[in-house]
């Protein structure tokens, strides 16, 4: 059945246009009328949707019907558009080879590189984020033990009037080191801390609280402590919004900036006051870390988080050195990454996150994580040389990869080549253009198939013209076997007396075989059956000439040896050397009912008498000496007159005489068998009493049945004569033929 999809028009093998090739789709196949259907109902649909909302539900399920034909549409064409697609891009050789190469070769290949670059990308980002959350506690640490020794120094103040002192001294010594570090004094309230084992319960008072030391530009200086803050103080991040300085745009949003802030108290079990130490996270802290680290800090900023009491403190302006500037530059390699920073909401105490944007230098940084970093060998370490081996390897990698594709590519494009000129000069041939060569572009196995496809052209061009030439050949045998043919009697010979059959097969188109009937006056009637040696066009040639020579001989001639001398004397001088002809010729008299019987060289005769008796009826084999006619033994022929013999045979109604040719008696089998004289007489023994055309028949049938499947190897030709009642001359018969 043909498929419901296709088109009537491409069923009826016609190649439609485009449009009409549209139409019978969208109208004539499933898919499109279901294409077709729904963009109606979706157009209705929607153009109803402006003037009734809501849709009732029944047109609501009419339009959800028409989104589901919409989607199945969709769905067919997207997967007849790559099969579409598969079939054009991947018909040809040459692409199927680039796809499978890339698929197998290139894309391992860059998937192993890329693999291998995420991972030391993610190893170098993993270990920059623990560098520079490692620095930052590191400068937690340093602020809570600046934070706690200021403290001390604060108690070993033996009056208030030296706390401002201390406060100063401390903050412009750090300074130095942390730029706006800031320094606060708060009063602390409700605060006891059990666990303490200073004697002293309470701390002496400092005057009036809070004081202040330092700049505090980043931050409002806190004047209390919040109460979340224990005994043992705080060291942590904090982070704010600060305004946009003098040297930020007109318009600038607000930035997020961190400080690190440390909380101490004295070591009493109830502190009456606390110092509060900010370090804000300006561009010395952060070269600082770039030296150390290898790794530039950029930008801050908070994860906001719905859930939870998030709240930034405001600044009064942005510290004017930022985290980052041009002396704070990548080196050679800068990928950007972030760092995840837990910082401290101030008043409530709920640490949320901050991310602090990276530039990571890997050649430092792997320098600086080298495990045998400090074996150097002349100017460069050890590690240094392990990185460019490594450097080194992946860039022989990479070059060998690239050479590989290029070998590929070219493998690919010499293979499909070489397919595609096959596969033109295919075409070619099936366009019966046999004289097209293709190009040999190498002396490889695709070069010598190519020689031979253009050496196997040239021999089909041979071949055309020599089967031309035998198919010519064979035209004019067939003519000339039908030329041969008509040479022999025509049609049934009708003689009162005398049942006469008679039946030839060339092994060739033409054969050198040849009988005759030669009636020679009103009771006498002559019988001739010959065999030119060899087969095909010279046999019959001649046979030809025999024909004319016998049908003039026996009118000469009454006795069958002195017709087979003359014949002799007749074609010697002319035959060629390598060629003879046999021949057996008998003269029945009805009218004496003898046969007289001569046999040059030729097969014997088979005679089988009638049933005179009631005894068994036997064959008798005849085989009179004679030479073969057309040797050149002697000059004269006087070896042939002499060994010719001629024998006279009475006749008797119901006697059989058989005249064959050796291609009867000489059929070979499979094993290469003869069927022999003796079996041929004695299948004429045995079916002598057949019916006369039907004993020629099981003749026949017998030899090709022993023979099988075994080629005829020889022309084949026999005469039946079987002697019957005479009751009118044979002249009266000849002339009713």
């Amino acid at each position: 059945m043909p498929d419901p999809d296709r088109p009537l028009a491409l069923i009826a093998g016609q190649t439609p246009s485009p449009p009409a090739a549209l139409r019978a789709w969208l109208t004539r196949t499933f898919s499109g009328r279901a294409l077709l259907v729904g963009l109606v109902v979706k157009v209705v649909t929607t153009l109803t949707r402006f003037a009734v909302s809501p849709l009732p539900s029944w047109l609501d399920v009419i339009d959800k019907v028409g989104s589901l034909a919409l989607i199945f549409a969709a769905a067919y064409l997207i997967a007849r558009f790559v099969m579409w697609a598969r079939r054009r891009l991947l018909w040809r050789v040459r692409r199927k080879l680039i796809l499978s190469y890339i698929f197998v070769g290139l894309v391992p290949g860059l998937l192993i590189v890329t693999f291998f670059l995420l991972a030391g990308l993610l190893l170098f980002f993993n270990v920059s984020s623990y560098l520079v959350q490692s620095r930052v506690r590191s400068l937690g640490d340093q602020a809570r033990f600046l934070a706690e020794s200021t403290v001390l120094d604060l108690q070993r103040s033996v009056s208030p009037a030296r706390v401002d002192d201390t406060l100063d001294r401390r903050q412009e010594s750090a300074e130095s080191r942390y730029p706006f570090l800031s320094v606060a004094v708060v009063p602390v309230f409700d605060l006891r801390c059990p666990d303490r084992s200073t004697a002293r319960a309470v701390s002496s008072p400092l005057g009036p609280l809070p004081i202040f030391a330092g700049p505090w530009r980043h931050l409002d200086p806190p004047e209390r402590l919040p109460p979340w803050v224990g005994c043992e103080g705080f060291s942590g991040l904090l982070a704010y919004e600060a305004e946009p300085g003098p040297a930020d745009p007109d318009g600038a949003e607000d930035r997020t900036q961190l400080v690190m802030r440390a909380v101490a108290f004295p070591d009493v079990r109830e502190p009456g006051w606390a110092l509060v130490l900010d370090l804000p996270i300006t561009a010395t802290v952060g070269r600082r870390i770039r030296e150390e680290t290898g790794i530039v800090l950029g930008e801050a900023s908070v994860m906001p988080i719905d859930d939870a009491d998030q709240r930034l403190a405001h600044g009064r302006m942005l510290v004017p050195e930022g985290p980052a500037d041009a002396e704070n530059a990548p080196g050679i390699l800068g990928p950007q990454w972030v760092v995840f920073l837990d910082y401290q909401d101030w008043e409530g105490g709920d640490t949320f996150n901050a991310l602090v944007g990276i530039q990571i230098n890997v050649w430092e940084i792997y320098d600086r994580i080298s495990a045998v970093s400090s074996a150097r060998m002349t100017s460069v370490n050890f590690g240094q040389l392990l990185l460019a081996v490594l450097a080194l390897v992946g860039a022989l990698f990479l070059v060998i990869q690239f050479v590989a594709l290029m070998i590929g590519f070219a493998l690919a494009r010499q293979i499909t080549g070489a397919v595609h000129d096959l596969f033109t000069g295919t075409e070619h041939l099936r366009n019966r253009q046999f004289s097209h060569q293709i190009p040999v572009r190498a002396r490889d196995q695709l070069g010598e198939l190519a020689e031979s496809f253009n050496v196997m052209t040239g021999e089909i061009t041979v071949l055309l013209l020599e089967n031309a030439k035998k198919e010519r050949l064979e035209q004019e045998l067939r003519t000339a076997r039908d030329i041969q043919m008509k040479l022999l009697p025509q049609g049934p010979l009708l003689v009162p007396g005398l049942a006469v059959t008679a039946y030839c097969e060339p092994a060739r188109e033409v054969g050198g075989d040849y009988y005759d009937f030669l009636p020679l006056d009103d009771r006498r009637l002559g019988f001739l059956i010959a065999d030119v040696s060899g087969k095909g066009t010279s046999a019959a040639l001649y046979m030809a000439e025999l024909k004319g020579l016998m049908l003039s001989l026996s009118r000469i001639h009454e006795s069958p040896r002195e017709l087979l001398i003359a014949a002799n004397h007749a074609i010697a001088p002319h035959i060629d050397a390598k060629s003879f002809i046999t021949m057996s010729y008998i003269v029945i008299d009805l009218d004496r009912s003898v046969m007289t019987y001569a046999r040059a060289g030729h097969c014997p005769l088979i005679y089988l008498p009638g049933m005179h008796g009631e005894g068994p009826r036997h064959a008798s084999v005849l085989a009179p000496d004679g030479l073969v006619v057309g040797l050149k033994l002697d000059d004269g022929g006087a070896l042939f007159d002499s060994l010719l013999e001629e024998v006279t045979v009475p006749l008797r109604p119901g006697d059989l005489i058989v005249l064959f040719t050796d291609g009867f008696s000489e059929a070979m089998n499979e094993s290469f068998d003869c069927f022999g004289e003796q079996r041929l007489s004695h299948l004429i023994e045995q079916h002598g009493d057949l019916p006369f055309e039907e004993l020629r028949e099981r003749i026949v049938m017998d030899v090709r049945s022993f023979a099988g499947s075994a080629d005829q190897h020889d022309d084949m030709t026999m005469l039946l004569l079987k002697v019957e009642d005479i009751p009118v001359p044979v002249a009266q018969a000849f002339a009713t033929v």
